[in-house]
């Protein structure tokens, strides 16, 4: 697991990996150990750095630069409460508005999570879920609206956008093309902290509290978050597979992210 770092007996969770705090951590943590072995002669040195050069290597593998998924999926393949994707961007601002867009593919007859971003104040700062009885459930900043009566087929490829303005409240579901009412919520103002983003689990709590029985199990691919509502165009482009303009805090040409337990990197069938 990338996000966790096991030295000797110790392990340490990392939450956000940046080359200059890889290097610190790695130099402390062997310094430290030889430091209390004693063990800081000639050979100790050129062994002791080797040994971050290593480490380095390892953890730049799964934390480097980010990565163009086009063409690709994920594929959740079991029902257990560690399987997700988690995913890194852009959020240095509040979230003000929003339009989150994905495609899946699923055969389950349950709720499932599809997306989720917690903060360290609220788990459920934005989720979309699938339902079991069809539609879709969005939940925004405490509140939460259900579209009904959009597609949501099983064992085939749904292309889905959620959209939501703190200004007005106003928030939207589009699914393969076909958009659904507009619903208001509750004003709340913007969504602020470090967001976690999961894909496949519904957060219990901030990166964490994953129940099996609301996972996702399926294909994922073509995720981007814009820190906007887009116009329906670009929306309708999307939903097409054509050229639209990527998202700007998630962009799936320039991904970062890490896997939990049976989740797969594959070719995607969506566009041949």
């Amino acid at each position: 697991n990338c996000s966790t770092l096991s030295f000797k007996s110790k392990t340490f969770t990392v939450e956000k990996v940046t080359e200059r705090a890889l290097v610190k951590l790695c130099t402390g943590l062997l310094l430290y150990q030889e430091l209390k072995e004693g063990n800081m002669d000639r050979s100790s040195s050129l062994k002791w750095m080797k040994t971050i050069l290593l480490i380095l290597a390892l953890i730049c593998g799964c934390y480097g630069k980010p990565q163009d998924l086009s063409g690709t999926k994920f594929t959740i393949a079991a029902e257990k409460s560690n399987s997700f994707i988690k995913l890194s961007g852009d959020f240095s601002k509040p979230i003000t508005a929003m339009t989150m867009c994905q495609r899946f593919f699923t055969d389950q007859q349950r709720d499932q999570s599809l997306f989720s971003l917690a903060t360290p104040s609220n788990p459920t700062d934005i989720n979309l879920l699938l339902l079991s009885k069809g539609g879709y459930n969005l939940h925004i900043h405490g509140g939460s609206v259900t579209f009904s009566g959009m597609p949501e087929n099983r064992n085939a490829w749904i292309s889905v956008c959620a959209t939501w303005d703190s200004k007005t409240g106003l928030t939207q579901i589009w699914a393969n093309g076909r958009r659904s009412v507009s619903k208001i919520l509750k004003l709340s103002g913007p969504i602020n902290g470090t967001p976690s983003i999961i894909l496949g689990q519904n957060q219990g709590s901030y990166g964490g509290g994953f129940v099996a029985s609301q996972s996702f199990v399926g294909d994922i691919t073509d995720v981007n978050f814009w820190d906007m509502v887009i116009s329906p165009c670009q929306i309708k482009l999307y939903m097409q597979g054509k050229n639209f303009t990527q998202g700007s805090s998630l962009n799936w040409k320039a991904m970062e992210f890490t896997t939990g337990e049976s989740v797969f990197h594959g070719l995607s069938d969506f566009s041949c």
